[in-house]
């Protein structure tokens, strides 16, 4: 039994949806904090159970009978994540579960200026020690993000951030492919392994890139931290907000996301699909 936290969201949402490409529907379940939203999966056979991170007292039950349970990583920058990930991972310790699946990220560190590299970091040691078999998808930061990251580029025609550095921008959708093949892979993954797409392109030479697929100029423009704070506070941002997103240009330009593994391509058994695809998908 493979059971499935988060799976209303895109990324493990699609981890469920390739799983069941390759297993029979009444060996997956789903634990979500809403299961109404859940119906999709409920009417393709997949057991929908309510599972909460901030309900602890439920959680054993929603984790009974895993062979493998993926955790989804809180998405809320105001919560406590890390707090919530220890509530998870005692839960599957308690229901008895065989091996515990993570969404982290390639950053995953102490030192991280991002926020969220700590918590992933301080959760991977949670899972260290719970004793229990354990995989971390240190994913690449999600190709997605570029729309908010890489700025208003296509009104502006210039690409303004407050650090610069190589970033492996990976497919969110690439990520939760490979997150279903390692699922089904008996356990031949251990401790933490690193998806990413093949290159890491710096925010320069994405404006390279993006006066390739628009057809005109696009500058880069390495703002001062001050300056790009003031530019988000007068364009109506929320301050912690802002200080959030300021945490991952520091940690791009301290090269947290610089590297890169070929691992998600073989998983994959195809080239991952880089941040071209990504910029392309906005570029006109």
């Amino acid at each position: 039994m493979i059971i499935v936290t988060g799976a209303t969201g895109a990324l493990n949402g699609a981890t469920v949806d390739h799983l069941l490409e390759n297993l029979p529907a009444g060996e997956i379940a789903v634990a979500v904090r809403d299961p109404a939203k859940a119906e999709r999966f409920a009417r393709r056979g997949v057991e929908v159970r309510r599972g909460d991170y901030a309900d602890p007292a439920a959680l054993p039950a929603a984790f009974a009978g895993a062979d493998q349970l993926l955790l989804v990583s809180s998405n809320d920058p105001a919560a406590d994540a890390v707090g919530l990930h220890r509530t998870a991972v005692d839960a599957a310790v308690a229901a008895g579960v065989k091996r515990i699946l993570y969404t982290s990220h390639q950053a995953a560190a102490p030192g991280n200026p991002f926020g969220p590299g700590r918590d992933h970091f301080a959760t991977e040691q949670l899972l260290a020690g719970s004793g229990v078999a354990w995989t971390s998808l240190r994913n690449g930061f999600y190709a997605h993000s570029l729309q908010w990251l890489a700025g208003p580029w296509r009104e502006t025609g210039v690409i303004a951030v407050p650090g610069d550095g190589p970033v492996s921008w990976t497919a969110r959708e690439d990520a939760a492919e490979a997150a279903a093949v390692i699922l089904v892979s008996g356990g031949a993954y251990d401790g933490p392994v690193t998806l990413t797409a093949p290159a890491a392109p710096t925010f320069a030479e994405l404006a390279e890139v993006a006066s390739e697929l628009s057809g005109r100029s696009i500058r880069f423009q390495a703002m001062d931290e001050a300056d790009w704070v003031a530019a988000q506070a007068a364009a109506g941002r929320p301050e912690p907000m802002t200080r959030f997103l300021l945490g991952f240009y520091q940690a791009a330009r301290g090269g947290f996301f610089a590297g890169v593994d070929p691992l998600l391509g073989e998983l994959l058994g195809r080239q991952p699909q880089d941040a071209r695809a990504a910029l392309q998908a906005t570029a006109h």
